[in-house]
């Protein structure tokens, strides 16, 4: 798998104090959208699909201004104002039925964790990347979407959800199955293209409670992000 979407067209509201536009959000001296595009580089990945929305033309100036060390396209989503799998199925056309890494431009993560689940691969539809490190200080349990597993499947999955046994890190790999889940909905959403999924056993995990992430959705996820960077 050589192709990711990479989510980046919400407002990002709970950062409006730090940036206007949340992927442009400085953080250990770049930007987020930065850090995700040269995280994918470095795990093998060589296109990136941007899905763009809030604040489009800001972004989309600042992927034209930077010679990428990977292939950069951006697809502007219908309504930025509907739910992220709108956003998803924006690119959809652009990867004309291959399997694709699904992440989101506010998860910082480390590489490693871009290449496992590249590696994994979609499955029957889809696999996600969960950590079962619950309590996890970097993690906000209001915010922070829950899953709950059997064995190597999903079986539940939602924010406030319980019970539950590990976290969504917010990395995928999908294929066809997914956007067409996502075509079904009337309100796109991700985690409800991935209950539709995980009905018919076609919803995987794959381990990485190993690999160090954290969404920077909010002024202290943005100082743990600065600290975390600092240290490595």
């Amino acid at each position: 798998m050589t192709t990711a979407v990479l989510l980046a067209a919400g407002a990002g509201t709970r950062l409006r104090s730090a940036a206007e536009s949340k992927p442009l959000c400085v953080v250990g001296g770049k930007p987020l959208i930065d850090h995700a595009i040269e995280r994918m580089a470095t795990a093998g990945i060589r296109r990136v699909i941007v899905t763009t929305g809030y604040r489009a033309e800001a972004i989309e100036a600042h992927l034209a201004a930077r010679d990428w060390p990977v292939t950069v396209e951006t697809a502007l989503t219908a309504d930025w104002r509907q739910p992220n799998g709108v956003s998803a199925l924006a690119a959809a056309p652009l990867l004309a039925g291959e399997a694709t890494l699904l992440a989101m431009c506010d998860h910082l993560v480390d590489p490693a964790l871009y290449a496992r689940m590249a590696d994994a691969g979609a499955g029957d539809g889809l696999n996600l990347g969960i950590d079962r490190r619950l309590g996890h200080p970097w993690v906000d349990p209001d915010d922070v979407t829950f899953v709950a597993t059997e064995g190597d499947r999903i079986i539940a999955i939602g924010k406030g959800m319980a019970p539950h046994d590990c976290y969504d890190t917010g990395v995928f790999a999908v294929g066809v199955p997914f956007f067409a889940a996502l075509e079904t909905l009337a309100e796109p959403s991700i985690t409800d293209a991935v209950r539709l999924l995980a009905a018919g056993g076609g919803a995987g995990v794959v381990d990485c409670s190993d690999i160090d992430w954290i969404d920077v959705d909010d002024p202290k996820a943005l100082a743990a992000a600065e600290t975390w960077l600092a240290g490595s």
